[in-house]
């Protein structure tokens, strides 16, 4: 079963900064609570027992936060000097991981999903690396990803108007083998746009879609949007 997770946290959040610019956007207060925190419970819920957070701009408010417990959680750091991109960090954290499969997730996304139901669909179809994903209605700001009836990847569309589609819900389930994938790439790079979308269709990439609550505070009216939406999680 799942034991170890990656905490995407490093990034400067730049769309955030007008609202939020003295701490990295994953401790964005959200009813007077880092946002971070509602995604260490969701993991404590499912068992999960150590996390990786992968950490850069202003990391040491992160750090001096959390320290090295969150109520059962163990945690750990992984620390880039410079900003590595997703895919960088990711490569750089899974090496700080032991077991087989490990999930990753965004530090600025909390997607309500059944981490039990995500795993057992990774573990039946031998996947390198799985996708949960999200429906949306008239949207623009997400770019989209296709896949075929048994939920394999088959590309990635641009961001733009749509009506309906499937969207990243920015957490991955992946075995460690991808590491050996990562480590042909150089220290920077974007695990969505270098690596995940070059590779489609020659690696075993899945996908499940999820009807759980879903919020990217990545933008101010979404930030705000949390404020609310959270209160009861």
């Amino acid at each position: 079963m799942l034991e170890e997770a990656i905490i995407l946290a490093g990034g400067l959040g730049t769309r955030l900064q007008n609202v939020v610019s003295d701490r990295p956007k994953p401790m964005a207060l959200v009813n007077d609570r880092p946002f971070l925190e509602y995604i260490l419970e969701f993991l404590e819920a499912f068992n999960i027992k150590n996390v990786i957070l992968s950490v850069g701009y202003k990391k040491e408010y992160i750090k001096n936060y959390f320290g090295n417990y969150y109520k059962s959680l163990n945690i750990y750091y992984s620390e880039e000097d410079e900003p590595l991109g997703t895919g960088g960090a990711i490569k750089k954290a899974l090496r700080l991981t032991k077991t087989k499969d490990i999930i990753i997730l965004n530090g600025d996304t909390y997607f309500d999903i059944n981490l039990r139901s995500f795993y057992d669909f990774h573990m039946e179809k031998q996947s390198l690396l799985t996708m949960a994903l999200k429906y949306m209605k008239d949207f623009d700001r997400y770019g989209t990803v296709n896949m075929g009836e048994d939920g394999k990847i088959t590309g990635f569309e641009e961001k733009g108007a749509k009506n309906i589609g499937l969207i990243n819900g920015g957490i991955y389930l992946v075995n460690r083998d991808l590491e050996k994938d990562l480590n042909n790439f150089p220290d920077k790079f974007s695990f969505e746009r270098d690596f995940l979308e070059k590779l489609v269709g020659k690696k075993s990439f899945y996908g499940v879609p999820f009807e759980g609550y879903f919020i990217d505070i990545g933008v101010p009216e979404d930030y705000e949007k949390a404020q609310h939406e959270l209160k009861s999680r």
